[in-house]
């Protein structure tokens, strides 16, 4: 992470956003980053617009500044060496969040927000972010022990070089933060067609993909496992769907942490199929890293 810029969550309020404060507060004081929690509507352009059903009734501009304060008092409680700020932003909350984004270590927020549906595995201000942001963004997601961190293990999905150089980096640096192990995976598959041939042995494509993918780690990893000695890594290949191997592994993960590439001048959903299985499915938090 960039120590100088803050660790920034979005808020509203939801159950979603005060698991997301925690886990950012957290994450701040293991990088020992501020915390910047911003609360984003776009209540003024549609405050007096129509008639308030009681005279009593608290505007929006209330309700904000309710929960940028108890989740500022949230957050001080839970780590009070953290230097926590906040902010009120009358625009829409992807929006928001992704040009807070431009000034941040980190982006942060939660599965689903305030009034959206109970369904939805993943809400749409997350999934804008995760898809569009140019810093890394983790949705905090997942059962009781990814949320608090339990397992020890930071997983990463290993995808092509040319999207994870960034990803690495960001997968030791957290490693090295929670002093805990590294479980590194790259999934292969082997076209079915190149065992057609019944002169070839079966196993030999196989093994040839296999360990096309295990000579691939060794060059994605080098740079950084010199730069981070101390740091537990588990390298594994495995056939199949990269989507489903990480899926399955992240119920033992306190992160998953993947790359994604982000293509210049190009405004609409920048994620792959492995991202985009993750952040609606991984029983832990997951980053996204962007790869310029």
């Amino acid at each position: 992470m960039t120590m100088e810029l803050p660790l920034v969550v979005g808020v509203d309020g939801s159950d979603g956003s005060l698991a997301a404060v925690d886990w950012a507060v957290d994450e701040a004081a293991r990088h020992r980053l501020p915390l910047r929690l911003v609360y984003a509507s776009q209540w003024e352009h549609y405050e007096g617009a129509v008639p308030s059903a009681g005279l009593n009734r608290p505007s929006e501009q209330v309700l904000a500044e309710h929960i940028v304060a108890s989740a500022a008092e949230r957050a001080q409680r839970r780590h009070p060496d953290v230097k926590v700020s906040t902010d009120i932003l009358a625009a829409e909350a992807a929006d928001a969040l992704l040009r807070e984004g431009d000034h941040a270590a980190a982006l942060v927020t939660g599965s689903r927000g305030r009034g959206e549906l109970k369904g939805l595995l993943l809400g749409s201000v997350g999934l804008a972010v995760a898809a569009r942001a140019h810093c890394p963004v983790i949705v905090v997601r997942g059962d009781t022990a990814g949320l608090a961190g339990t397992h020890e293990r930071i997983l990463l999905g290993a995808g092509d070089p040319d999207t994870s150089g960034d990803a690495v980096r960001f997968a030791f640096r957290e490693a090295e933060a929670r002093a805990c192990v590294l479980d590194v995976v790259r999934a292969w598959r082997a076209p079915a067609q190149e065992g057609a041939d019944p002169a070839a042995p079966a196993a030999t494509p196989a093994r040839s993909h296999e360990e096309q993918a295990g000579a691939l780690l060794d060059t994605l990893l080098h740079d950084a496992m010199s730069d981070h000695p101390a740091i537990r890594v588990r390298r594994t290949t495995v056939e199949g769907p990269a989507h489903h191997a990480l899926v399955h592994r992240s119920a033992a993960a306190d992160l998953v942490i993947v790359g994604t590439r982000r293509r210049h001048g190009h405004v609409g959903m920048q994620l792959g199929r492995v991202s985009h299985a993750l952040l609606h499915h991984a029983q832990c938090p997951v980053a996204v890293v962007p790869q310029e």
